[in-house]
């Protein structure tokens, strides 16, 4: 049994949740999202909360069954209270800046990376090497730093505020 799936997503006042179809869409404050629930899943909303029950006893309906209350309940939560992140850009010549609408980055590469700013998706540089990231959708939110995580020998990359990395020895002679 599903310790995670089994217990209900509770809906705060404020957020209105909807289910038509195969589709639950959550509409708070801060937008609207969306998910498109699994055939092995059902959802049942009820009493201010949702909850999901698998259709069946397949081990891809007990997996689904908890992935699908955690995304359930990252949408309740982003269109209440929002995502947000804070980067650090480590290594020599590693930046990034706002100008318009895109998110430029210099990582390294031998070219800039030019990420377009989604439009639920807030981005504030405050230093080249700091970059926060807010918005409602909690996978939009984490994208940047797929472009260059943090490496172990250096720790050039793109790391989380909070986050350690774990540092190796290099090769010795």
């Amino acid at each position: 049994m599903s310790r995670v799936g089994k217990d209900p997503v509770a809906v705060p006042s404020g957020v209105e949740v909807q289910m038509s179809g195969q589709t639950l869409s959550a509409k708070g404050s801060l937008g609207t999202l969306r998910l498109v629930v699994s055939n092995e899943v059902s959802a049942v909303i009820a009493d201010g909360a949702v909850t999901i029950a698998p259709k069946n006893d397949t081990k891809h309906a007990r997996a689904m069954w908890g992935t699908t209350r955690a995304l359930v309940n990252n949408m309740v939560t982003g269109v209440s209270k929002g995502f947000s992140v804070t980067l650090e850009i480590n290594g020599v010549g590693y930046r990034a800046a706002v100008q318009g609408n895109t998110l430029n980055l210099q990582l390294g590469y031998s070219h800039e990376i030019a990420y377009p700013i989604p439009s639920d998706v807030k981005i504030v540089c405050e230093r080249p090497t700091l970059i926060n990231v807010s918005g409602a959708d909690r996978q939009r939110v984490g994208q940047i730093r797929a472009y260059r995580p943090p490496e172990p020998y250096k720790g050039k990359g793109i790391k989380y505020s909070t986050e350690t990395v774990r540092r190796k020895e290099g090769k010795k002679k």
